[in-house]
């Protein structure tokens, strides 16, 4: 299934466009605020290929997708919904006061965490550099080999610009998710570490009667920066939003653009340093200071219920509220050492890892090794949500197994002081954010994590523990080609066909002469990949019910309809080749998902001159879908809609 096509079904399964408020992606999640989540068909959409796992949570329906595709199925969503939704967020309040709040940094940060992860990983190149591992840890790399000390000098300047201009980031971010000008939030941020300003990192070690002020009508104004902070630009950007809308309305439009921009960086700057700066600058620092006191305080107590807690905190999306934390943690690593919630996390991710390799060597349902496996390896990478979406909480004993790894390795780390300098990716890889000399217990930490998770998971799913009933493994399916669309029926659960042996009669859906579905005009139907069946070349442009039965799925386009017997006999009736490039254009639905027919219903009408006209074939075909283990009659050439096409002898 390519991504047009998966996010054609899941807007028609979240309710249709008119039903998303907005749309927005991170790094593995389709984030799709609704107005009516009662209209969301969940069993189905977790049920696609392609798709990892659903969450609702924060007043959004999540579509786990994976990295990469994400991005791209997003893209597809917004070219369905267009002006009916927005990659914006909906001004609707969803959730509690913390939840908005988390939701609001999360909107600030996720933008930008690529650029505090790039410079992340920098920096632990950098520390593979100067480090000194050698003769008795007193040389490094550049000290055994000079001719490369520049080279490490550059990776140290591209590393650090990210946190020494963090209040830039920051700025456009926020204040463009407050409301106001994005590069008027950044230009804050610039004057917030002007190189005129005192070094933030330098105000330590910086004697009171050194600190330069600026003195302006009797007030002393402390001309510091604000390089490595979070919370006062967050403050700034939020008030330099609210002057500029106020101005905006205030101001005569023929003068606007000359003074608001100018009288909102003017006063925004003065409240900045005389007010605002100076108070979130001390509130960051207890926070800091206040966090690193309790984790140096617990110990692994302290280590192991934050690791407990981390997947339940990063399934409410809450973990989001630890960024500007981190940020802050590892931008004044000077006073913090460095984070300690970067090493936590990598337990937290390796123990889901780990808690799925185990499922993926013990299930024997195929569908779930396939995911497993992917989703195994992702977890131990640094991406967790399709290992928790797609595996661990739906059989609710590995997640447990995992949290519990989590916690063991979380408390060991805590007992060493295991810290990280920098970002990266939280799992095996995020090593090189480590200090150097925290390395070993890093990775025996991340051991532990994952001989635990990996060991309970056995033990809770022998001993059928905490255990959430696994479905059984779907009958395997004919490869499939991604240009037919019709794989949307395919993700539907597949009834059993019936074990009494019977005669199932199946009549013409389409008026017009029938052929075995190896005649078809369409490869991947005449190969029988998607099952055996017929292909009808239409006289008229109706489609009937063949049976009596139930209407499994109805494409959104209305070009193909999935139907299933009373007998739980699957059929998909298809009209036309490649006729989902129309849009639906020629297509009238005269029935929907779930809707019970009789034989002779009317369920589609077609017009077979448009199809035509856009270069297409309007042939038809109808293919039972699990076909493999019934004994099918087929009678060519019929024109009668109302003669049978075919009879099915159960095995």
């Amino acid at each position: 299934m390519n991504n047009q096509e998966l996010a054609k079904i899941i807007v028609d399964k979240v309710g249709g466009k008119d039903n998303i408020i907005s749309y927005q992606h991170c790094a593995t999640r389709l984030r799709l605020v609704l107005r009516d989540f009662d209209k969301i068909d969940r069993d189905f959409i977790d049920d696609l290929e392609g798709v990892q796992g659903t969450n609702i949570a924060n007043g959004q329906y999540q579509v786990i997708l994976g990295p990469g595709k994400v991005n791209l199925v997003t893209g597809e969503v917004g070219k369905i919904v267009g002006e009916s939704g927005s990659a914006q967020d909906s001004d609707e309040p969803k959730g509690n006061i913390l939840q908005r709040g988390v939701k609001v940094l999360s909107d600030i940060f996720v933008p930008i965490i690529p650029a505090i992860v790039a410079a992340g990983l920098l920096m632990g190149i950098n520390n593979i550099l100067t480090s000194p591992f050698f003769n008795g840890r007193t040389d490094s790399i550049i000290s055994l080999y000079p001719q490369i000390a520049d080279l490490a000098n550059m990776i140290n300047v591209f590393s650090s610009a990210a946190f020494a201009f963090l209040p830039v980031l920051i700025g456009f971010s926020a204040t463009k998710k407050f409301g106001g000008n994005p590069f008027l939030g950044a230009a804050m941020g610039m004057i917030m570490v002007h190189p005129e300003l005192l070094n933030a990192y330098a105000l330590g070690t910086t004697a009171p009667a050194d600190v330069p002020v600026w003195n302006i009508l009797g007030l002393a104004i402390p001309a510091v920066g604000y390089q490595g902070t979070v919370l006062p630009v967050l403050a700034v950007s939020w008030i330099l939003a609210k002057i500029e809308n106020f101005l905006h309305d205030k101001t005569p439009i023929w003068l606007d653009n000359l003074t608001t921009p100018l009288l909102a960086t003017l006063i925004t700057g003065f409240i900045t340093f005389i007010l605002v700066g100076p108070i979130m600058r001390n509130a960051g620092d207890m926070l800091t200071n206040a966090i690193t006191f309790i984790y140096t305080k617990l110990g692994f107590v302290g280590g192991a219920i934050f690791g407990l807690l981390y997947a339940p905190i990063t399934l409410t999306g809450m973990h989001h509220s630890f960024i500007p934390i981190e940020t802050q943690l590892i931008a004044n690593q000077a006073v913090s050492g460095g984070s300690f919630i970067f090493p936590t996390a990598s337990m937290n991710n390796v123990a889901q890892g780990a808690a799925v390799i185990a499922v993926l060597l013990t299930t024997k349902n195929e569908k779930m090794k396939s995911t497993a496996a992917a989703s195994g390896v992702s977890a131990m990478l640094g991406i967790t949500e399709p290992a928790m979406f797609g595996i661990t909480l739906r059989l609710r004993y590995p997640f447990i197994a995992a949290i519990i790894g989590s916690a063991a390795g979380s408390a060991y780390i805590a007992l060493r002081h295991v810290l990280a300098i920098a970002l990266g990716a939280a799992g095996i890889p995020g090593i090189i954010s480590i200090r150097p000399e925290n390395w070993l217990d890093f990775i025996i930490g991340l051991v532990i994590a994952m001989v635990v998770a990996f060991g309970l998971t056995i033990f809770f799913g022998k001993s059928n523990m905490f255990a959430a009933k696994e479905k059984p493994a779907p009958k395997a399916e004919p490869k499939k080609d991604e240009k037919t669309e019709e794989k949307l029926v395919e993700k539907e659960e597949v009834k059993a066909a019936p074990a009494k042996k019977e005669i199932i009669e199946i009549f013409n859906p389409v008026k017009g002469e029938v052929f075995n579905v190896s005649q078809s005009v369409d490869q991947t139907f005449a190969s029988k990949m998607m099952g055996d069946g017929v292909c009808i070349n239409p006289s008229e442009g109706r489609v009937y019910a063949p049976f009596d039965g139930e209407v499994a799925s109805i494409f959104p386009t209305g070009h193909a309809v999935t139907l299933t017997s009373a007998d739980g006999i699957n059929v998909l009736i298809h009209i036309g080749v490649d006729t989902v490039s129309l849009d639906g254009q020629g297509f009238t639905k005269h029935v929907k998902d779930g809707d019970k027919v009789k034989t002779g219903d009317l369920l589609i009408e077609f017009d077979p001159d448009l199809i035509k006209s856009k270069g297409l074939s309007d042939q038809t075909m109808v293919i039972i879908m699990d076909s493999d283990d019934m004994d099918i009659k087929f009678k060519q050439g019929l024109r009668d809609k109302a003669a049978k096409i075919m009879e099915i002898k159960n095995a």
